[in-house]
């Protein structure tokens, strides 16, 4: 339902292929969709992510890919799309 809470964890890194999408179903809220990531995020170009992305060392986004929540890193390394 709409306040279900999801804790997705991985070992290594999590890498979003281009153009894929992650879809959120029976009510499910971005909000409430934790993914920590043990290295890095990398989302593809056109990929669109949700949920609150929680990496090791860093979360870059590729062109024109997109976020519905947000992106932490503990590295100190800024979010945000490859090249910039």
């Amino acid at each position: 339902g709409a306040d279900d809470v999801f804790i997705l964890q991985t070992r290594g890194s999590l890498m979003k292929a281009t153009s894929t999408k992650v879809i959120l179903e029976g009510g499910a809220q971005a909000k409430n969709i934790f993914w920590q990531v043990a290295d890095k995020v990398s989302v593809g170009d056109f990929a669109v992510m949700q949920g609150i992305l929680l990496a090791k060392t860093s979360v870059v986004f590729e062109t024109s890919s997109s976020l519905t929540g947000r992106g932490e890193s503990l590295g100190g390394r800024e979010c945000g799309h490859a090249g910039h």
